[in-house]
């Protein structure tokens, strides 16, 4: 009898739980929004392109929308009013980031500087970021990596002249060579005997943690629900955790090895080198554990791989549509550059049209195109509707640049849109937020910048472009895939030809 009492007691306390959470919900000045179905909330609503679905819904319910993912409020900002809200007037109370699987499992719980909670781990993580690996210092001594690199590209390129090329291909691997030699010290991922793992197999490694980094678990909106994996997600992000430390391990036992030889003597060649002294300082007001380097080095190598690549890809694929955008860039660079040298980084100020394209191509295929979730960390007002503490926010940058109350014809690419504006990409100009804005921005924008904007304009400068096997402009498919990121479906097949003397190519 006393276990019956005690039951009912709890049955009781759970009626009054759900009552009270009802009345405050009912009393709450929420923002606009479809009503949402018990258990599953709005997620019938949201397809396999999500950013899409929620943008339908934002031209419904307005800039500022409530819907619910399972047991989770989520607030959708949708214009630049709202993402200056968000991302900069009220910056600290949403720098929260929600605790999601894909941070626990493939972050080292959160050990990252995209996942992790905000705290004091997460504001030396940035601080580290923005003074030692991405300082402007930095960047400027690994300059002749990204030119020898760049010239690598545009050498295979010349090669592979007059024939089917997979341009996503050699762009990743540019990418992924630049950002391998200035974190890692090396292309640890040439093909060699000591290899932990191939160059193939890592670049799958890289689109399997952007699309996990993205995707809508059942288990992260209704969390009752999580042990059952119903699609399977976490066992993949298992899977993929266990390949890159296995990769990681083998890094830092290397450059620790390295380091031990001639301890007394020993200068820092790279990002890794540089994160295993933060790990050794005394000073730090969190100590860096050696799971905190690992998960820094996985950040670097993913965010410098996957931005550029994704970026350029798209411009290529959007300027074949639109053929007479090769012809005003290529004037440009003739009457700026000439035909005897290679575009160089000092060159870009003096570059507005290759400029435009890229801002152009940011604006259409933002790489983050709801930025990365956001989590208010208290009660707060945002246009006079309640956010209650714990609410998740997206801030839908695909959104604000298909606005047609910023953009003429905002589904038109159309570079010609950006010249004579000061537009940036760099956080404070909130029509066009492809790196993000505010305390949560990605700090490494700087160097993806210098990577889109050099590779664009020198295989704009190198080569003729043209489709395949007589493929018109009007049969280009422009899909994407959703994720972290928003990759081509169909990655582009190109044809190029050298429009510059030979011996630039050698």
């Amino acid at each position: 009898m006393e276990s019956l009492h005690w039951i009912a007691c709890l049955f009781t306390a759970v009626l009054l739980l759900i009552s009270t959470q009802l009345r405050r919900r009912k009393t709450l000045a929420l923002p606009p929004g479809p009503k949402p179905w018990p258990i599953i909330g709005n997620l019938n609503l949201i397809g396999t392109l999500p950013h899409r679905s929620i943008h339908e819904l934002t031209l419904k319910y307005g800039p500022i929308m409530q819907l619910r993912f399972g047991s989770f409020p989520v607030v959708v900002g949708s214009s630049v009013e709202m993402a200056k809200v968000f991302l900069k007037t009220m910056d600290v109370t949403f720098v929260g980031r929600p605790n999601l699987a894909a941070g626990k499992y493939t972050t080292y719980n959160y050990s990252d500087i995209t996942w992790s909670p905000y705290g004091p781990y997460w504001r030396q993580a940035r601080k580290m970021c923005l003074m030692e690996l991405f300082s402007a210092k930095r960047l400027d001594s690994f300059e002749f990596i990204r030119v020898e690199e760049l010239n690598s590209l545009l050498k295979n390129m010349f090669n592979s002249a007059g024939t089917s090329i997979s341009l996503k291909d050699h762009l990743t691997t540019l990418s992924l060579n630049i950002i391998s030699r200035m974190v890692l010290g090396k292309r640890y991922l040439d093909q060699d005997e000591n290899s932990v793992v191939s160059p193939e197999e890592f670049m799958k490694m890289l689109d399997e943690l952007f699309l996990l980094n993205g995707v809508f678990t059942i288990g992260d909106s209704i969390p009752w629900l999580a042990f059952l994996d119903l699609e399977g997600y976490v066992k993949r992000m298992k899977i993929l955790a266990k390949k890159f430390d296995k990769f990681l391990e083998y890094v830092l036992d290397e450059h620790i090895t390295r380091r031990s030889i001639d301890h007394d003597k020993f200068v820092a060649k790279d990002m890794v080198d540089v994160l295993l002294q933060l790990a050794d300082d005394p000073n730090l007001e969190v100590k860096l554990e050696r799971h905190g380097v690992k998960a820094f080095t996985q950040d670097l190598l993913a965010g410098g791989t996957e931005s550029s690549a994704v970026t350029v890809e798209w411009a290529m694929s959007e300027m074949l549509k639109k053929p007479e955008t090769f012809q005003k860039a290529q004037e440009e660079l003739d009457r700026v550059i000439g035909s005897n040298r290679w575009v160089q980084e000092k060159d870009m100020p003096n570059l507005p049209y290759i400029e435009a394209i890229a801002k152009e191509t940011m604006r259409m295929h933002p790489v983050a195109p709801m930025l990365v979730p956001r989590e208010s960390r208290e009660d707060c007002k945002v246009a006079g509707y309640d956010i209650p503490r714990g609410t998740r926010v997206l801030v839908s940058v695909w959104s604000i640049g298909r606005d047609p109350t910023l953009w003429d014809e905002p589904n038109q690419f159309n570079p010609d849109r950006f010249i004579g504006k000061a537009i940036d990409v760099k956080g404070h100009d909130f029509e066009l937020l492809p790196f993000g804005s505010g305390r949560r921005m990605c700090p490494g924008y700087s160097l993806g910048l210098k990577v889109i904007q050099t590779s664009l304009a020198n295989l704009l400068h190198g080569y003729k472009w043209s489709l395949p096997n007589g493929m018109s402009p009007e049969d280009l498919n422009m899909d994407e895939i959703f994720g972290l990121s928003t990759p081509k479906k169909i990655p582009l097949v190109t044809v190029v030809e050298p429009r510059l003397p030979h011996n630039l190519y050698k």
